[in-house]
This record gives C-alpha cells, structure tokens and sequence, in this order.
C-alpha cells in the first residue's frame, strides 16, 4: 500500500461513523489484493505475501468487529474465516485464483455495507478530529488538502 493511500485511508477513518468504518476496511482489503495481485504479475513474491497478509489482517479486524448478538454476525463470520482461508491457499499455492474469489465474495458484501452506510446519518466515531477541507486550488490539475488549525481543542483531554 503506498504512502499516499495510507494517508487518505486514515482521513476517511478519521471523519467517518460506524458504518463508513466497515466500507473503509473493506476499501482497504480491495487495495491490498489488487496489490497482491500486481505483484505476483510482476513477479515479486516478497511484495505478494505482504499484500496477502495486510487483507489478512483486515479480515481478522472484520472478524474482530462482529456483533454475535445479531444472526447475521455468524454468516459473515463464515464468510469472512472462509475468504481468509482462501487467501491463505492463495499464499502458497500463488495462484490468483484464490484472491479472485475472496474479492468476489467480499465484494457482494461491500454493495450492502456502502448502501447501508450511506443510510447511517450517525455522528463521526471521532469528535475532536482535524477537519480536512479539499478541493481545487492554486492549480488546475492538482487536488489540494487543507486542515484548520484554529481548533485547539482537538485531542485528549487529561
């Protein structure tokens, strides 16, 4: 994952609810198969194992959020232990086939959890967070980012 996704992938977690957060994660597990896959077309296997093991990690924190008192928990906790497995086939079998089909799956979820996050109207997860202002300034083909320092309360409080 390059610096510049790491960097939009923590604004968005830092101005998103609770449902804009699971979209995020998944937005996350796409990025690091595609770079799973880029790199074992390229030939890098070092590169490969690490994208494997970032959408691993993404399924467990998946995993990790699952609220079992609802019905639905224990589906997409097969779902997810099961394209977790896939990708660990995809691993030492480096194949992407396996990927492909774990993306597949994940993807049919990520329509629903986008439309029901879209619905969600629910505050931010973080209140004192940095409000971040972007659009068109100073270029014509640049997009620019700006944050308002003017707000000291942002932060802990001890």
């Amino acid at each position: 994952m390059k610096k510049e996704q790491i960097g939009d992938f923590t604004r968005r977690i830092s101005q998103c609810n609770k449902g804009g957060l699971i979209v995020v994660m998944y937005d996350i597990f796409f990025t690091y198969t595609k770079d799973a896959q880029e790199a074992l077309a390229a030939g890098d296997r070092e590169a490969y194992k690490n994208g494997l093991r970032g959408a691993q990690r993404t399924l467990d924190e998946l995993l990790g959020a699952l609220d079992f008192s609802y019905e639905l928990a224990k589906d997409l906790y097969s779902i997810y232990v099961f394209c977790r497995n896939l990708l660990a086939k995809a691993m030492y079998k480096q194949k992407p086939e396996e990927i492909s089909q774990a993306v597949r799956l994940m993807e049919t979820l990520y329509d629903a959890f986008r439309q029901v996050a879209e619905a969600d109207k629910s505050a931010p997860l973080m209140q004192n967070a940095q409000q971040v202002y972007a659009g068109y300034t100073y270029g014509r083909d640049e997009l620019v980012e700006t944050c308002r320092i003017t707000d000291t309360g942002r932060g802990f409080l001890a």
